[in-house]
């Protein structure tokens, strides 16, 4: 009898298991698996590549489509809106938002939209609108699409969210490369790279490469000292000053 059962169970849960391994896998990869950021740092340019790996070895008669999306470390943003009073400008309305992405970067075979429907877009947040911005208000959806929107202008400005549409090149159905820029203004952190394969409008498979970002040479020992040694740094850098601004009045008097 529990032969049987075994048979049975085992019948009823090999479509299951079939199914599961006929999903597609990805093989990613990054040119750089670290950037060390200096005074001369002008930004970088990343290189994200791998294969689809496919269980028997071939793409299918209608191709898939790769997104790629590089993501900087989520940390708290203020925005706070500028008003002309009198003459001066003044700081106005704000909001706070909990987990902003640092840097976002997304490159795509076809246009987001052909390839995925808003459900699916919103929840892998494929497209600088589907990022998830948190905020901490949620008494005025008017306002909050005010500073949403005025935060993605300023980040696009700032080159620290990209979208680059058509940048994902597929060779044989197989293997694909896409090129996303680094801006020189991306804060020091763990940074993320994502590529989604997306079959009829269905993510089947995804995969995650770290990247880190950190600083180099005399940039990183200052942060460390300021980290790790906050007393002694604050003592130096007030002796330091102060040396300097002596110096400064010696070199005024002797002039």
């Amino acid at each position: 009898m529990k032969r049987l059962l075994l048979t049975a169970l085992a019948a009823s849960c090999l479509p299951l298991l079939l199914g599961a391994a006929a999903e597609p896998r990805l093989v990613p990869d990054v040119s750089q698996r670290q950037i060390d950021i200096q005074y001369s740092f002008k930004g970088a340019e990343l290189l994200l590549f791998g294969a689809i790996v496919y269980p028997d070895g071939k793409p299918p008669k209608d191709p898939a489509d790769i997104v790629v999306v590089l993501k900087g470390p989520e940390r708290p943003i203020i925005m706070r809106e500028k008003e002309k009073i009198a003459g001066i400008w003044v700081n106005a309305d704000s909001m706070q938002f909990q987990s902003a992405p640092s840097f976002y970067a997304i490159a795509s075979s076809r246009p987001i939209k052909k390839i995925a429907d808003e459900r699916t877009a919103a929840i892998y947040e494929l497209s600088i609108d589907n990022i998830q911005l948190s905020p901490t208000a949620f008494d005025d959806a008017a306002e909050i699409a005010r500073f949403e929107d005025g935060l993605v202008d300023l980040q696009q400005r700032n080159g620290l969210f990209v979208q680059r549409v058509g940048n994902v090149e597929i060779t044989d159905g197989v293997l694909y490369r896409a090129r996303l820029p680094l801006s020189s203004r991306a804060v020091v952190g763990d940074y993320t790279a994502e590529t989604f394969l997306i079959q009829d409008g269905r993510v089947v498979a995804a995969a995650i490469r770290d990247i880190e970002v950190r600083k180099s040479g005399f940039e990183r020992f200052i942060a460390n000292a300021a980290e790790n040694w906050a007393i002694l740094y604050g003592l130096s850098a007030t002796i330091i000053s102060v040396a300097m601004g002596l110096l400064a009045g010696w070199i005024g008097r002797r002039v």
